[in-house]
């Protein structure tokens, strides 16, 4: 099939106003200019209502809508979940705005991981946990400016979220934390929450299921939903939350009202296939140069989602002499200079710009902000988002000069059916169009609620079990794994999972614990018994057989106590076993930290100046040299380097290792990176820096069989590496590395079960 560009018309949007809105007057003061549809809609529904969905188009006064249904727990703390950093501060000062002309009393503080490490709390604590109780629990303690009785308004993100209600912050402060998130706050407001990931949506999702199940909607909580482009798994698991008993409301933004208010210019769309790096560099490159050139006077923006591509487009953007007009935003570009980059004609950005950015500028155009737009989408979702920053003209004086836009999908959307008939008819054709669509779904979502969802959620179900233990509530954990089971799709009870965090919990105690500790008090850590029968099942399976006799536990503590090579062996496994299964409980999936570097040719930032990168983009795509703990940027690679791993067996042939560790979840040890061009290995000193103790990960053949499967993957979005292994004889081997969350989601999409280091199934559909 031939891929052809393909335009469309796509016609104007407006939003529907609200002439005569039946708000109270201190709510009408804080709406300020305007109430729209959507707005008081979203607090009407609220009054009887346990969650609302407000579905408005993006820049269309969503956040003060969330924010007006604090008017129904005025005087009770309330938190606001923005989806990144960067937004944090912005929706800070929105909240501020709107508390303060809305009379409330609520404290507005930002509550970043950053800036709860500024807290000063009176306990002169330095854990962060710690300052964010008390945060809750005594604002007085922490923020001078708190009057006694105020409640707290916190604006953070899904991380803390996350973090919080999953009982991952330290031993000392994790069940503070986890019961102040769970009881204490009467009004939560997720923005943008359709940007979320899978683990992302699974704390959110738990976090509702909870709510209803232990009794919080009852007592008034109120949750309010923000997002223009809801996830279909999304929307099924609310439907699921709502058989339950939650009474859930949506609101479109469509609902009638008075003369529509445009919002949206006309836009003429034109779609084209995502071709290789290179062309792709070269085609943005000069159309933004025409554009300049023909329409000198009109302002535009470049999103992307490669930050190597969009960096190579600077490039040749400056070489022919517009750099002066263009302006970078991306992860790495530092707050402060973000708003001076959006001040040029040009905006060049990644995902950073894709929430709540709004390219505003210190002199406001009587018209839209954006005139043209030329974008990449991997999925519906980013499409329809990054689609809506073009042309807005809320607000605006001059409302009918058309926009335009460029849309680079994946080459697979043609194949699949995606032509000139099928988008004929405007935005609703286009929708249809492309939902159809299979390689714009989101990758990995319901595949990993599916098959990895349950193992994580029972980490705070086993948390709270042991805390409701003896107390009459203590029935409510099965109640509420048996709804997190149908919303996730899970058919394993709850049983077996209590039983496996057991194993995980208890191997993290004893990888932790020291020898003497191991010998004498294995049975009283937390899950050490449950870690200790998983080895004996693993490695002694005969032994296991006689598990259920009266004096078996005691032959096992005393083969402990007496044995030094059991005990290193236990200890071992046990690191093994934590490693290996770590991915699923932390929230990012990244091999190693983000190191500081120094940008002083400005190859990343327009300004130059220190940030943060991630080790693995720095040996792709720089060269760099040490200072200390800075890699300083020297210049960009020429061609980009290929990464590779390489694997030692310690105590074995390449047959043991293929034996033992192929198509299992598994924690290698002496793993190093490996960086070459076209097969010569271009060595630095950094590749020192990153050795782990131990690397999680999925190792896989390559094969007839495999290959396709492995492509598939990789153009997904899974990181995969060559990894050659070296056997103890000397034997050598090649074969394909899914590290981290890649490795799990890669052969559970592959739709095949797999097993842990203890020979478990691992998925568990």
């Amino acid at each position: 099939m031939s891929l052809t560009n393909l335009t469309l018309p796509l016609e104007a949007r407006t939003i529907a106003p609200c002439p005569n809105p039946d708000l109270p007057p201190h709510l009408l003061r804080a709406f300020g200019t305007g109430v729209l549809q959507h707005q008081a809609a979203v607090y009407r529904a609220a009054a009887d209502h346990d969650i609302v969905l407000d579905l408005a188009p993006t820049g269309t006064g969503k956040t003060k809508a969330g924010l007006s249904v604090l008017d129904y727990n005025r005087d009770r703390n309330a938190i606001y979940i923005a989806p990144t950093n960067a937004l944090i501060e912005q929706q800070t000062a929105a909240a501020q705005a709107f508390v303060t002309a809305a009379g409330w009393s609520h404290l507005v503080k930002a509550a970043s991981a950053e800036t709860v490490k500024t807290w000063v709390c009176h306990t002169q604590t330095k854990r962060s946990g710690e300052k964010l109780y008390n945060a809750l629990r005594e604002p007085a303690n922490v923020f001078p400016d708190c009057r006694g009785g105020q409640p707290v308004l916190l604006v953070t993100n899904p991380d803390i979220f996350y973090y919080a209600t999953f009982f991952a912050y330290g031993r000392l402060d994790r069940t503070n934390i986890a019961s102040e998130f769970y009881s204490g706050f009467s009004t939560l407001i997720f923005d943008e929450f359709h940007l979320y990931n899978a683990k992302q949506l699974v704390s959110l999702l738990f976090y509702l299921a909870l709510s209803q199940v232990f009794g919080y909607f009852d007592h008034n909580r109120k949750v309010v939903l923000l997002t223009a482009t809801p996830e279909r798994a999304c929307t099924a698991a609310l439907e699921v939350l709502s058989q339950a008993g939650v009474r859930i409301q949506q609101v479109t933004g469509e609902e009638a009202g008075g003369d529509p208010l445009p919002s949206q210019t006309a836009v003429t769309l034109t779609l084209q296939p995502m071709v290789a790096k290179d062309a792709l560099i070269t085609a943005i490159s000069q159309e933004v140069i025409d554009r300049l050139r023909h329409q000198p006077h009109q302002q535009g923006a470049v999103i992307l989602d490669g930050k190597d591509t969009l960096n190579r487009v600077w490039d040749q953007l400056e070489k022919k002499g517009y750099g002066a007009v263009c302006g970078r935003i991306t992860g790495n570009t530092p707050i402060c200079d973000r708003h001076t980059a959006a001040q040029k004609q040009v905006i060049l950005a990644t995902s950073t710009v894709d929430v709540g950015f709004n390219f505003e500028r210190d002199i406001a155009p009587d018209r839209q902000n954006l005139d043209w737009l030329i974008y990449s989408a991997r999925d519906r979702f980013s499409f329809w988002q990054r689609l809506g920053r073009v042309g807005r003209v809320l607000g605006k004086k001059i409302t009918t000069i058309p926009s335009t836009a460029t849309a680079y999908l994946p080459e697979a959307a043609w194949d699949q059916g995606l032509g000139q008939e099928s988008i004929a008819g405007g935005r609703v054709a286009l929708t249809q169009a492309l939902e159809q669509l299979p390689c714009l779904d989101r990758p990995f979502l319901e595949i990993y609620w599916r098959s990895e969802a349950f193992l994580e959620v029972a980490k705070p179900l086993l948390e709270l079990e042991s805390k409701l233990e003896n107390l009459p509530q203590a029935d409510l954990i099965l109640k509420l794994y048996q709804i997190l089971q149908t919303l996730f799709g899970g058919k394993r009870n709850w049983q077996f999972y209590r039983t496996r965090m057991k194993q995980i919990q208890g191997a993290e105690q004893i990888a932790n614990a020291d020898c003497t500790t191991i010998k004498t008090k294995w049975r009283y850590l937390a899950g050490g018994q449950n870690f200790v029968m998983s080895y004996i099942k693993t490695y002694c399976p005969e032994s296991y057989q006689e598990h259920g006799s009266d004096d078996f536990l005691d032959q096992i503590a005393e083969a402990i106590k007496t044995d030094p090579n059991l005990v290193h062996n236990l200890k071992e496994y046990a690191k093994i076993l934590q490693a290996s299964y770590a991915p699923l409980f932390q929230f990012r999936d990244s091999l190693f930290e983000n190191l500081k570097i120094e940008d002083p040719r400005k190859l990343l930032l327009d300004a130059g100046g220190q940030t943060l990168l991630d080790p693995i983009h720095l040996l792709r795509f720089y060269e760099f040299i040490a200072d200390g703990d800075v890699s300083i940027l020297t210049s960009r690679a020429e061609q980009s380097y290929q990464l590779s791993f390489s694997h030692r067996v310690k105590d074995g042939t390449l047959e043991d290792f293929e034996s033992e560790c192929l198509c299992r979840l598994y924690a290698f040890d002496q793993v190093s990176i490996r960086r070459t061009i076209d097969g010569i290995p271009r060595p630095t000193p950094l590749i020192q820096q990153l050795q782990k103790e131990l690397m999680a990960g999925l190792v896989v053949k390559e094969n007839m069989n495999s290959r396709w499967a492995i492509c598939k993957l990789q153009k997904q979005g899974l990181s995969c590496y060559d990894l050659a292994v070296e056997g103890c004889d000397g034997s050598q081997g090649y074969y394909k590395f899914f590290p981290s969350l890649s490795g799990i989601l890669a052969l559970a999409t592959a739709g095949f079960a797999f097993q842990a280091p203890d020979r478990e199934e691992f998925w568990v559909i």
